[in-house]
């Protein structure tokens, strides 16, 4: 395992980002992918003991996945990291950020039946922040 990754993962806020990264892709998996044999994750991440809550079970696809997202996280080059939708810079393969849109589309919804309601209300109150301040709030112009 790299040294930058273990310094990366060593800050509280990465690891809290990857730790919710990791629940959401758990609550994806167990939704999507009950019939494949799932099991807990191997990664450096889960070396590192970043999934103090309990290490996700999933299957190999999600499993990859998350990997390389804890990587993707870890080294962000944004500081203060912003929401990957609203960031300039994407750092995700365009295959996984489309399979990243796709599982926070279904988890997303349904964490707060999983502990994260209070962060839900907060990331949707962020979000619509954002939008105004980058004046894309969603309503039509007119002409």
């Amino acid at each position: 395992m790299a040294e930058k990754f273990q310094a990366r993962m060593a800050d509280k806020q990465v690891r809290k980002d990857t730790r919710t990264l990791g629940d959401f892709v758990g609550i994806y998996c167990k939704g999507n992918h009950s019939d494949r044999v799932r099991t807990p994750l191997v990664s450096d991440a889960a070396v590192l003991g970043v999934y103090d809550s309990g290490t996700p079970v999933l299957c190999d696809e999600c499993a990859e996945h998350l990997r390389y997202a804890e990587k993707r996280r870890a080294f962000c080059p944004k500081d203060p990291k912003p929401f990957c939708a609203h960031c300039d810079t994407h750092c995700y393969k365009s295959d996984e950020r489309a399979w990243q849109q796709q599982m926070m589309r279904f988890s997303g919804p349904r964490s707060a039946l999983h502990g994260y309601a209070i962060e839900g209300i907060k990331h949707a109150l962020e979000a619509r922040k954002y939008r105004k301040q980058a004046g894309t709030s969603g309503a039509r112009k007119e002409s």
